[in-house]
């Protein structure tokens, strides 16, 4: 139950510290699989405190406080949860605020969330607010934190480097724009500040100097955490920046340009760009007295967080049992793989062994009776060495940096999932973990779409994403990549039904990995997919496809999923299960045994040279379903920037109950136009 300014203030003057951000996993595989990782990544690395992010208007409530009681009660680590006050109701703040004591929490990051639409979210519950009481900034909830529990939460605030953006193309994006309102914030309470990602330096450091020497004097003495994202892929890090407004200096992305091919090679470029961030911010930091603390964004990934922090030197020691027990034992002289050397330079050489099952480069013989055959054959010192604990901080450590069989096995997911990845992943689920959100203001969202009338008004919509006229619709802030102009003109026939897609692919029949459309992972491999595409359908067209997917000769070319806002499902492997059922109940030897397994369909991978196939895209039902559920709130969030009762908001809401959101995998790749020509009959 500690606060973080309590832990800063005890430590050395000239220590560095850093803390991590996790967000609530999607599925209930992903949480299961993240509270393994966090226990890993908290004894391993140790932490001095870790947040957890909440969704836009509380959508994420429940699950984040879940992910909260587990680092705070279980794992013991020293929890800061994030609190958005717009858009959400004052009784859900209170109850959460409770609940965040209850657990033992008393560290809240206390953040603005999305722009405040108070008409659409108000609880008629609530008692009506006072005019202090309204929340419309971020320093309207440090004072009310403040007025209703006095000094027993640290409340930290969020402040942005390069200024804070709303628009997709900022013009007034500065930090001179931002000041008065983090000093409003600070002034109102605060006690410490946690900064936007960014990855100019220059820019940190400007943003550093003017706060310590603001004529206010209210950062003096406020402790500054500056915010850091590892670069887990090429694609991650350019929509990241995109959707923070934080740019890339040209010399940065150079880098990350000259190996965007291969995944790999951009995480560990991404190592190397990250910890020589932090050398300069030490330095930076050096000049005002107190400990350096930095804030890792971990997308609930652990390798290039652990890589990172062992590099710079910002893991705490531990205790001897901790930290010696993996050290190589103190012998005379040592023999590896029949060489001999003095045991210091051994010690030189690695602080650590790798994890168990490690290669056998990490075979230790003792230097005693030499075997009769030393290849095969333990002396008699060897056998009677004890074995090395396999959870030791150090073996811990290596692992989460994925040295060995355990560490293959634990960072396996090791680049973003986003909603096509492995939902098993503990990265599953939105990269900001930030819940159901349209990511642009309300005069953003007016000025791209308009106040459509029609279904055709929304075909309008579509079509013209899909044509490049419009840089965003509410289900996606991007604009598509080169390989969709393969299939532009099905997307436009299909959207002019009424029929809108969402996500899509064409097939590809092994290609190599440096072309330039397709191409990904590492050099001399092959790249394949399976065209698939995903789309909202009205409920009157879905029964007319539903009885064309379910045909027999459908079921070894075609899998499907599909689920409307009501929560009915149904799939190829439900057709295939009730098949059965019914088979079995009348006999009849036509049954279909192929047991209800939900399917796991891979549509991209890749072959490589030394490698296993790699799968970075999977769908499957559990995160098909994971991802319904978001794009059906979507519709209400849209719906929400207009009038109660207005034309838009009813066509908006009744579509939704009407829509179902169909997808569909053609499961022959070598027939490039087969899912196609499936679609327009």
């Amino acid at each position: 139950m500690e606060k973080i300014t309590d832990k800063v203030a005890a430590l050395p003057p000239d220590s560095n510290y850093f803390s991590l951000e996790f967000f609530p996993p999607k599925t209930a595989m992903g949480f299961a699989n993240l509270r393994d990782r966090l226990e890993r990544m908290a004894r391993g690395l140790r932490p001095l405190f870790v947040n957890v992010t909440w969704g836009a208007g509380g959508s994420t409530a429940q699950k984040s406080l879940e992910l909260a009681e587990i680092c705070q009660r279980e794992l013991g680590l020293t929890t800061c949860l994030h609190l958005t006050c717009t858009n959400m109701s004052r009784r859900l703040l209170d109850k959460t605020l409770e609940d965040a004591k209850v657990l033992g929490i008393r560290n809240i990051l206390a953040l603005r969330g999305d722009p405040p639409r108070a008409a659409e979210y108000h609880d008629e519950n609530d008692p009506e607010p006072t005019d202090d009481e309204e929340f419309s900034w971020a320093a309207d909830l440090v004072r009310y934190i403040k007025k209703t529990h006095g000094d027993y939460f640290c409340i930290g605030v969020a402040a942005y480097p390069e200024g804070h953006a709303e628009e997709a193309h900022p013009r007034e994006q500065s930090l001179e724009h931002d000041l008065p309102y983090l000093v409003e914030k600070v002034q109102a309470g605060a006690d410490f500040i946690m900064t936007q990602l960014f990855f100019d330096i220059d820019a940190y450091e400007h943003f550093e100097n003017t706060l310590r020497d603001h004529p206010s004097g209210a950062f003096e003495d406020v402790i500054i955490v500056p915010g850091l994202m590892p670069i887990q892929s090429y694609q991650m890090i350019k929509r990241t920046t995109k959707l923070s407004h934080a740019k890339i200096p040209p010399a940065v992305m150079a880098r990350l340009d000259a190996v965007k091919g291969d995944d790999e090679k951009v995480k560990m470029e991404g190592v190397a760009i990250v910890s020589e961030m932090i050398e300069r911010i030490k330095e930076i930091k050096s000049r005002t007295p107190g400990p350096r603390g930095f804030h890792f964004y971990t997308l609930n990934l652990e390798k290039a967080v652990a890589f990172i922090a062992e590099r710079t030197n910002l893991i705490p020691p531990g205790t001897p049992d901790e930290d010696e027990s993996a050290i190589l034992p103190d012998f005379p002289q040592l023999r590896i793989n029949g060489s001999s050397v003095p045991t210091r330079s051994i010690q030189d050489l690695s602080t650590r062994k790798g994890s168990i099952g490690s290669d056998p480069r990490d075979r230790v013989i003792v230097a005693n009776q030499r075997p009769s055959h030393p290849d095969y054959e333990a002396s008699p010192s060897e056998a009677g060495l004890p074995a090395e604990p396999v959870n030791t901080r150090a073996n811990t450590l290596a692992i989460s940096e994925g040295e060995g069989v355990l560490g293959r096995e634990a960072t396996w997911d090791d680049f973003p999932n986003g909603r096509w990845g492995d939902a098993r992943s503990p990265a599953y689920g939105q990269i900001d973990g930030y819940g159901v959100s349209l990511h642009v203001t309300v005069p953003q969202a007016l000025q791209l779409w308009g106040s459509p009338k029609t279904t055709e008004d929304i075909n309008n919509i579509f079509i013209r994403h899909l044509k490049g006229e419009l840089s965003a619709i509410p289900w996606s802030e991007e604009g598509f990549n080169d390989e969709t102009e393969a299939i532009r003109d099905n997307l436009i026939e299909l959207n002019s039904r009424g029929w809108w897609s969402l996500a899509s692919q064409p097939a590809v029949n092994g290609l190599r990995s440096d072309d330039g459309t397709f191409g990904w992972g590492p050099e001399n491999g092959f790249v394949f997919q399976k065209a698939f595409v995903e789309f909202f359908i009205p409920s009157a067209d879905w029964r007319v496809l539903e009885a064309k997917l379910k045909q027999p000769d459908m079921k070894d070319t075609v899998c499907f999923f599909a689920t409307n806002a009501a929560g009915d499902f149904v799939s190829t492997d439900t057709i295939n299960f009730r098949a059965r059922m019914a088979a079995e109940a009348e006999g009849t030897a036509e049954a279909d045994y192929r047991p209800h397994e939900p399917s796991t369909n891979a549509v991209t991978w890749g072959v490589f040279p030394g490698k296993e196939i790699l799968t970075p895209t999977i769908i499957e039902e559990v995160s098909f379903r994971a991802w319904s559920e978001e794009a059906f709130g979507i519709w209400s969030e849209w719906a929400k920037i207009y009038g109660k009762g207005s034309d838009t908001q009813k066509l908006l809401e009744d579509l939704k109950e009407d829509l179902w959101l169909v997808n569909v995998i053609h499961h022959d790749y070598l027939e490039k136009d087969g899912l196609w020509k499936l679609l327009s009959q």
